[in-house]
């Protein structure tokens, strides 16, 4: 099976490039899934329900979210009628979060495919449950090869090491473990010793003509001054499509190769053969 993730989709350059690129990606690849991180598709903060639906027309089969998923208000009733929308697994439970932050999808030849999404802890300004035995939980609950063909996790969190070691933590229980949020791609993606693919970080979609998708110079003074400034805006260059492609086994479920896909915009294109 072939799956690809797209990190967060930034503004409308984001979009842009998601709605230009992903249908011929999607054909050329023969991808079987698409995962589409959209926390940031409106105006760089959030989704809205008629960005969602764009996205989902062009090829997206679930979309994803993050520390921006309220943003947009609309999202906390659209998110409780499409199951396609995903957030954070590890609210806390007292939170009554709408929504849901896993969901086991079934293509039309049967095949399952599982996404699960967590978010991280440190240095995040939401700090939820633990990920860890959350994710154990949920992995629990769809066993690769068995339950479901597939399985992919979104760690969306700032640092690193915590997302490697989601990663490690994951090792030979799900297809793919991929992180998003910090909007820069890592040039780390591997198999892992038990059979999981693995990435720090997809990449954004968006104008990397920019800091992280947001215009220049408002981030460039805040950190002169240390003053707020004026309210983020996203950049408004060309913007690439950034994911990861995974290409799993048909047997077991575990990803037989990893490979990244930049297409526009200021990066180098790298398109898996």
């Amino acid at each position: 099976m072939k799956i690809a993730f797209f990190g967060d989709v930034v503004g409308k350059p984001g979009r842009r490039a998601v709605l230009e690129h992903l249908p011929d990606v999607k054909a050329r690849l023969g991808l079987d899934f698409v995962i589409v991180n959209a926390e940031n598709a409106a105006g760089g903060f959030g989704l809205t329900e008629a960005i969602a639906e764009e996205f989902f027309a062009a090829g997206a089969d679930c979309l994803t979210l993050g520390d921006h998923a309220w943003d947009q208000r609309e999202a906390l009733t659209y998110i409780a009628r499409e199951p396609r929308l995903l957030r954070p697994l590890n609210y806390p439970a007292r939170a009554d979060a709408p929504g849901r932050g896993s969901n086991l999808f079934t293509l039309p030849d049967g095949r399952r495919v599982g996404v699960i999404q967590v978010q991280g802890t440190v240095f995040m300004r939401q700090i939820l449950d633990n990920p860890f035995p959350t994710i154990d939980r949920e992995l629990n609950e769809m066993p690769l090869g068995l339950v479901a063909d597939a399985v992919i996790v979104d760690i969306h969190c700032e640092a690193t090491s915590e997302k490697m070691a989601m990663g490690h933590f994951c090792d030979g229980r799900a297809s793919l473990v991929v992180g998003s949020h910090t909007h820069v791609p890592t040039a780390d993606h591997m198999v892992l010793e038990s059979g999981t693919g693995f990435q720090t970080d997809a990449g954004m979609c968006g104008d990397y003509d920019s800091v992280i998708g947001m215009q220049k110079d408002n981030s460039m003074n805040r950190f002169l001054t240390q003053l707020p400034g004026q309210r983020y805006e996203p950049a408004l260059g060309t913007g690439t499509l950034c994911g990861t492609l995974v290409e799993t086994d048909a047997e077991t479920g575990l990803a037989k190769r990893v490979e990244p896909i930049r297409i526009g915009g200021k990066l180098s294109t790298i398109m898996p053969m």
